[in-house]
């Protein structure tokens, strides 16, 4: 069922995604941890982390998340490639609400084994996805099985990457897939991936998102859920079919910032 919305709701979101899409919004988000690097590799791993991290308090997230990329020497791809026990054994303190050590090493030991065999992180995803996809759902889906394929994957990690199988708005991984794939003259977004279209991306969608959709009747579900994050983005797509998610800008703005 397609939500009619008012032709103002469509001028205010593309106020708010201007006036949150800005480079000053960098410093006191996640994607702060991302930008500190210039090699593809280390910023599609640096994103990553940054994103699987992200939740609870801002502040806290990134200075995990910068702790994280101290203990890797700053050089998360060659780190994830060439660490032995020496250095693992800094990572063995490493902990972030419920994600400890053993997740920690297990995420650098899939990012090894995906890197021995790619030169990108977006493969990961891609290779998953059917011709004609209209959206990353697949990729999502895919890509939970795939990371959880090596032999030793301990059942206490796949808590912390998000399936639409499980029902969940897969919020994380959705900001993380807008962070490699958009691509503007903003300088917030990377836009580094080639291979997924700003028009296939899903909207992260977390309680201050929910709030502000439900409020403005973007949504008709009362759950965040992944129907609900399919949804909202399906509405997004009536004001810009091309690029969605760019309203993940003025929905975080409102909901977050402004209290809305």
């Amino acid at each position: 069922m397609q939500i009619n919305l008012p032709a103002h709701l469509k001028d205010l979101m593309n106020r708010k995604a201007d006036e949150y899409n800005q480079r000053s919004f960098i410093a006191t988000d996640p994607i702060c941890v991302p930008h500190a690097f210039t090699k593809k590799q280390d910023i599609e791993i640096a994103a990553f982390f940054a994103a699987i991290l992200a939740w609870g308090n801002r502040t806290t997230i990134i200075a995990k998340s910068k702790s994280l990329m101290q203990a890797m020497d700053n050089a998360p791809h060659d780190f994830c490639l060439h660490a032995g026990e020496m250095e693992f054994k800094r990572l063995l303190l490493f902990k972030h609400r419920t994600f400890n050590a053993t997740d920690i090493l297990y995420f650098v030991e899939f990012l090894k084994y995906h890197y021995t065999h790619s030169d990108s992180l977006e493969t990961a995803f891609t290779q998953w996805m059917r011709p004609g996809d209209a959206t990353t759902e697949n990729a999502l889906r895919g890509f939970y099985h795939y990371f959880f394929s090596l032999p030793d994957a301990p059942p206490r990690t796949r808590k912390h990457i998000a399936t639409p199988d499980k029902k969940s708005t897969c919020k994380r991984l959705n900001m993380f897939l807008r962070w490699m794939v958009r691509a503007d003259d903003r300088g917030v977004d990377f836009g580094i991936w080639n291979n997924i279209s700003p028009s296939q991306l899903i909207c992260p969608v977390d309680v201050h998102v929910a709030r502000v959709a439900q409020r403005f009747n973007m949504v008709l579900r009362k759950q965040a859920d992944w129907l609900t994050a399919l949804e909202l983005t399906a509405c997004l797509r009536q004001f810009c079919a091309d690029d969605p998610v760019k309203y993940d800008f003025a929905l975080f703005g409102l909901g977050v910032v402004e209290k809305f």
